[in-house]
């Protein structure tokens, strides 16, 4: 089956500006100059008043350089991961308030992360027990411990705000061995919820929050709040590639597959327009739609024990059956191969 996979333009690359802001801050309050702050940048010359609502990841990057080298402070990530609050994430961060619970904001969160990180790969897995947020890729495997540490606390503060639960805990899972400040990460997180020389970044935590009603929730904004996250990631992902938006248009409608017409009526065409656009980048409708089928299904089967009929129904398949042959036509090996090796 070919593989397609919607691609960032890395050059265009950014962060939020809030995240910049709030780092700025952090140093500035332990006595640094702005100039110091800045150097390197091409914020350097205009100043902190011309920032617009994204910084581009390369000055963001300098930025925690210059920032480290500065305070000298080896945790400087879990100390900006503590201050980064729902406010910071911007428009994310009110959508998230809007859910109607955790799972609903988790669902949101891995929808439009790339807001946030767009180098940032995640994946997000539900067992019996717990919630598993796993990094998949990191953005600059130069900054490891800081990008891990800054993620780990914001997320760690992120739920907090969005429970109103000032006692609620993570378990973090490192992939490097246990750094100087160790104590540090055991005094935020919690004596026992801290691995090191684990396989990968992990946070997990208990499955039964998933339904826990959010106090801030708000149904009547959260589809607002919703369609603002899509346009402003399909401004961010900054290709003219119509393969690449539909993809991304279909990951993010898991379960309801639109076809042809509907995704044109989505985006703004018509299904002539849309079928032309297609053949001259040498694709067609059906091959993206499978590809993407063939993606959720292949997660479902890997990361939960939902039985085979529920799966294809989720895939839009009314017959088990009808559903296996299609996906080893998708794939080239059967739903229980995969399950076999997990």
């Amino acid at each position: 089956m070919q593989s397609f996979m919607a691609k960032w333009d890395m050059s265009r690359a950014s962060t939020p500006a809030q995240y910049a802001l709030i780092l700025v801050d952090l140093v500035r309050r332990q006595g640094h100059p702005l100039s110091a702050i800045l150097s390197g940048t091409s914020l350097a010359a205009s100043g902190m008043q011309s920032v617009g609502a994204r910084v581009s990841q390369s000055d963001f990057m300098q930025l925690v350089v210059n920032a480290q080298a500065l305070t000298r402070d080896p945790a400087l990530g879990l100390h900006l991961g503590e201050r980064l609050n729902l406010s910071a994430h911007a428009v994310l961060g009110q959508a998230f308030m809007t859910c109607q619970d955790l799972h609903e904001a988790l669902d949101l969160f891995m929808k439009y992360y790339h807001l946030l990180s767009p180098e940032l790969e995640l994946s997000l897995e539900l067992t019996d027990e717990d919630y598993r947020l796993t990094t998949v890729a990191a953005p600059d495997p130069a900054m490891e411990v800081f990008g891990a540490e800054l993620m780990a606390a914001a997320m760690l503060n992120t739920l907090r705000g969005l429970l109103s639960r000032s006692d609620f805990i993570l378990r973090v899972d490192f992939p490097y061995p246990e750094p100087a400040h160790g104590e540090t990460y055991r005094a935020l997180f919690g004596s026992n919820s801290v691995h090191f020389n684990c396989s990968h970044q992990r946070i997990c935590f208990d499955r039964r929050l998933g339904d826990t009603p959010l106090p801030s929730s708000n149904p009547a904004l959260r589809e607002l709040y919703e369609e603002e996250c899509a346009r402003l990631l399909t401004d961010l992902e900054g290709t003219d590639s119509v393969v690449a938006q539909i993809l991304s248009l279909l990951r993010k409608l898991e379960g309801q597959y639109p076809q042809m017409p509907q995704v044109a009526r989505m985006l703004n065409t018509s299904p002539r327009t849309l079928r032309r656009r297609l053949d001259a980048e040498g694709a067609s409708f059906q091959p993206l739609l499978d590809s993407v089928r063939a993606e959720h299904a292949t997660r479902y089967l890997k990361n939960t024990r939902l039985p085979l009929a529920s799966i294809a129904y989720m895939i839009g398949f009314s017959d088990p059956s009808n559903f296996r042959r299609a996906y080893r036509k998708w794939t080239g090996v059967t739903p229980a191969e995969v399950r076999q090796r997990g």
